[in-house]
Formats: C-alpha cells, structure tokens, sequence
C-alpha cells in the first residue's frame, strides 16, 4: 500500500500505512504504551464497547463462553467482555507488546502471538465465540483472515468483528464476506454501522456470523 493521508493523527497513519511486519511492529511498539489512553481519552474510540454488546447479543448472555479476542491489542475489548460477565478469554495478537500490555490487566487465559494472514495455533472448532475488533482495517489483514475464524470456532458458535471503514471494499473484505455465506462456511447473523473513533468521526461494519451446526 503506498504512503497516504488516511488521517491527521502521525502514529495512526504510520499504523495505517504500514507495507511489512517490520514497519507495523514498529508502529505498535511505539505506541503500545499510549494505546489506551490515545484511542480513549484523544480519539475518542468506542468500537470495543459496541463490539463486546454485539457479542453479548449473539451468545444471549451465556457468560461460560470460550472466547477468543483475535487482534486483541492491549486488551480494551476484553476489559469490556469481562463487565459484562465473561472469565474464560484468551488472546491473540501480532505484537508482542500489545500482548503484554494486555497480559498486565490480568483478563485473559492463554495468549499467543501470531500472524492472522498465517494458519493460527489454534485447534479447529476450540472457540464458541471470536471477536475481532480493529484489525479488518488499513495496513493489517484481507478478509482470506476469515477462513481461519471460521475454522477454529465451533458449529453453533459465533464470529463478531468490525471493518474500518474505507477499507471495507479496498481490501475485499466484503467478496470474501459472501463467497463464505455461498459456501454456507458462515450464517450472516447482524450488519451495521457503527461509530468507530469519534473523534476522527469515522464509523465501522458491526458484523455478525454464526457457524452452522452439523
């Protein structure tokens, strides 16, 4: 992707624009310790409290869950999963020091450091639930991601994730999207928009899929 102005933010940008491992992980670590603080307090970011109620809705409130928080960065939709009653999270992020960031709130299980665009250390159908919040966006991964959702949770199960938009149809996250719902891999459950940073005032898709049962 070449360099652009996605945003007037420097580090979001760098974020946004970045072409390789290398220059993302760079990004991340420089930011992991301003991360929270930065979406919160200066960007205004809300998708993860949005993404944790969608989630809620689609599991009607069954708490013993398994969820998994692909992408989860330092931990701010796990913090909002665990207010609304869920214990058994674990997590899963690019950069090792957005992992340990989150690993410091004391709110996941397991937590691995993997690549979302490679096959992931997880067993097929191991997950009732996965969130993803944040990371269908400019500079991370393409919607062949989703495959990879769809195999680790379990029929029945359900995939909750947002897409920034702008780069919804850029990265073809919505081809990808509909060939899984025409080979009936995923069952489209809720589609909406939603505020992402409002600060930044843009939005994101609030989207919804259900594995289906055997």
């Amino acid at each position: 992707m070449s360099e652009r102005k996605i945003t007037e933010t420097e580090i979001l940008n760098r974020v946004y624009n970045a072409t390789d491992h290398e220059a993302l992980m760079s990004a991340y670590r420089d930011w992991a310790e301003q991360y929270d603080s930065d979406l919160l307090d200066r960007f205004g970011y809300v998708a993860h409290v949005a993404t944790a109620k969608a989630l809620h809705e689609a599991l009607g409130g069954s708490t013993d869950a398994r969820i998994l928080d692909a992408g989860c960065g330092t931990g701010l939709v796990g913090e909002e999963l665990v207010k609304l009653g869920y214990r058994h999270i674990d997590a899963l992020d690019y950069s090792a020091d957005m992992l340990a960031q989150a690993q410091r709130k004391g709110i996941y299980g397991e937590r691995m450091q993997a690549d979302m665009k490679q096959h992931l250390p997880v067993d097929d159908d191991a997950y009732d639930a996965v969130v993803c919040t944040g990371t269908f966006t400019y500079g991370h991964v393409t919607g062949d991601a989703f495959d990879e959702l769809v195999r680790i949770v379990r029929p029945g199960g359900v995939i909750v994730f947002t897409i920034r938009e702008g780069a919804y149809e850029e990265y073809g996250y919505r081809r990808r999207m509909l060939d899984l719902e025409t080979a009936d891999a995923w069952e489209l459950v809720s589609f909406y928009d939603t505020p992402y940073q409002l600060e930044e005032g843009n939005t994101c898709k609030m989207c919804t899929y259900r594995i289906p049962r055997d």
